[in-house]
Formats: structure tokens, sequence, C-alpha cells
């Protein structure tokens, strides 16, 4: 897969960008606050995924306009393909495939798949377990359409029993029962298909993690993950027997997947609160170039790389090093400087200044 061309209308403070990306390697320079993060968070909701910056539609039109939109021409396949979504900041947002409405955005994952290397990367070991969790399941969502599907009939079961649970107000009626019994049959059925989804990729991803890190940071320190999802081990039909007082006092779902987190742990210690903020780093770029590596030998084709402004947080080891194991794919990079490691050698570099670009 390799975006062609992208077209940014009202996009941020892209009023109208239009480039062709190099098939190799694209460096986009500019100070910070003129546009670079904006443009490489357009090529990343390409993917149908949410923003990686966690902001909402809104947020992504520019002032004064009701909404935005991105289009790229993809080579998927050896076909030509057109990519469009229209973010509406009042209303529906809307999102294409050669003129061909898609239900979901997450569907546009089967034509165009990216990875994102950010600083913000290193929330994935500090920050809170939604992060990780939505790590997981992005990659999950990009390559296997019926988790999409599940993923979503989850959301509504859980919607519509945290609404039984709150209407209950603390009191375990005859009718709260009968209605919750309904929904906790479908809450199980599709908890403990996002359970084994979950699992399986941890599971085949933990030796990929092991050696890009053993890569990445240059140390043979032993890495290994787990999924901590308690529930699956009790069974979530009994688990959601043993706290349902709990939950209708507090109106609330308290068991499953939506708790999930992802423990990462380095020479048998917790990262998030042992390892230094380097092997912390190193760890956030092995989780990356995993991913990275899962989805191509899955879908057989490589994703997008977009490193924005990654090298910068980088010494010179771990610059080298990152470098040494980038793959083989189109890379979309940022640079407040222009400077890039050795290794690196952009086959078109963008000049970006107050939103506008330039071939540089």
């Amino acid at each position: 897969m390799i975006i062609k061309r992208l077209w940014l209308t009202d996009f941020r403070n892209h009023r109208a960008t239009d480039i062709e990306l190099d098939p190799e390697i694209t460096l986009v320079v500019g100070l910070n606050g003129h546009g670079k993060t904006n443009l490489v968070e357009g090529l990343f909701l390409l993917s149908g995924a949410r923003s990686f910056r966690g902001a909402k539609v809104d947020a992504l039109v520019a002032s004064g306009q009701s909404s935005a939109y991105i289009r790229a021409e993809v080579d998927h396949n050896g076909r030509s393909v057109l990519v469009e979504l229209e973010l509406a900041a009042g209303g529906r947002s809307r999102a294409q495939i050669n003129k061909q409405r898609v239900q979901r955005f997450k569907d546009l994952g089967d034509v165009v798949r990216t990875v994102i290397f950010s600083p913000d990367d290193l929330q994935l070991l500090k920050g809170s377990p939604a992060m990780r969790r939505a790590l997981i399941d992005d990659v999950l969502a990009s390559i296997d359409s019926q988790f999409r599907a599940v993923r979503t009939d989850f959301d509504h079961v859980l919607r519509q029993r945290n609404n039984l649970l709150k209407q209950g107000r603390g009191r375990l009626t005859p009718e709260l029962e009968a209605n919750l019994n309904i929904w906790n049959e479908q809450f199980v059925e599709v908890s403990n298909e996002i359970g084994r989804c979950r699992s399986n990729f941890v599971e085949k991803i933990e030796p990929i993690v092991a050696d890009f890190y053993l890569r990445v940071a240059g140390t043979d320190d032993q890495v290994s993950l787990a999924l901590d999802a308690n529930w699956r081990e009790h069974g979530l039909e009994k688990t959601l027997s043993e706290t349902q007082p709990e939950e209708i006092r507090r109106g609330v779902t308290l068991v499953g997947p939506h708790r999930d987190d992802l423990i990462i742990l380095l020479s048998q210690l917790h990262s998030r609160t042992q390892a230094s903020q380097g092997e912390q780093r190193s760890l956030a770029l092995a989780l990356r170039l995993a991913t990275h590596a899962h989805i191509a030998q899955t879908c057989g084709d490589s994703p997008l790389v977009l490193l924005d402004d990654v090298f910068s947080e980088l010494d010179e080891g771990r610059a080298r090093r990152l470098v040494e194991c980038l793959p083989d794919a189109q890379i979309v990079l940022t640079s407040a400087t222009g400077t890039v490691p050795d290794g690196v050698k952009p086959g078109l570099t963008l000049e970006i200044l107050e939103g506008k670009i330039n071939a540089g």
C-alpha cells in the first residue's frame, strides 16, 4: 500500500493542502505549531482510527467551517483507490472508498493501514490502561473485520447494560433482574470473543516486542507481556453474578473487557513504575515496531509508517538503532530542524509554513 497523493481541506490549519508523497520517505520540515503534526494526523485518520492526539471531530475542523475533508489517492494491491472522509463539526461524519460509503470508519483499515510513532508514545507505558487497550484493539481492528464487528457490538451492549444499571437506582427489582439476565447473556458472548482475540494477539506479539526491544535498547533485558483480564480466569458469567450487588449499587458495569490492561514487564518488573524513562521509551518504540511487523505479516502488506518528531526525543544511540529497525515501507516523518539521523534518506522534502506546503 502506497499513499500517492493527499488533499486536506479545512482540516485544522490546512485550508487547501494538495501534495504528492514519495513512495519511500517523505520529510516534512517546519517550526512547531505550523501544521506538521496536523498533516501526520490527517494521514493517520485515513485508516479509520480516531485521532492519536485524542481530539474530537470539532477540533479537527478549521475555525468558521462546518466540515473538514481528507482525501487520498492510494495504490492498493496494484489498483488506484480513492479514500475520502468528511469530518462534520456539528453533524454526521462520512467516509467513502471509490465513492461508495462505508458503514464504519474502521472499515477504511481494509485499504489504508498506518502505524504512528510519536513522543506521546511514552504514555503507552506510563498512561492509563485505556491507552494500552486501544493499542491492542486498533491493531486487531486493522486486520480483522470480524473483530471490528464484535467490538461495535460490545460497545452497544455495554452502553445498554450501564443504562439499565443506572435506571435501577440501587435497587434490584424483578424487572431489572429479568432485563439484566437478557443483557448479561449478550455481554458474556461478545466479551469472551474480545478476550480471546486480545489474548491471542498478546501471545503472538510478545516475542516480536522482546526482539525489537533488544535491538532498540541494545540490551538483553527480558521483556514479557500479559493480558490482565481476571474475569476470563473465573468465567464472566460467574464474575457478573458475584459483582451484581455492587454493580447495582454503583450503577455501572464493573467487570469485563473494558477494564482489561496490558501488563508489560521488563526483567520481571512492572515497566510502568520500575523502568527508567529511557527503558520506557525503548519499550514504546518496540511496541510500535512490533505492531507494524505483525500487521505486515498478517496482511501481507506494509502499513504506512508515521514518525512525528520522534528522533528529537532520542539519544544518538537509540536514534541510530531505531533507523536500523525501520521496516521496508512508505515513511512520512517530521522534523522542526530538517535534521535526520544517518541512514534516513528522504526522496522528497516538504516545507510547511502556517499550514501551507512547498516542496523543498
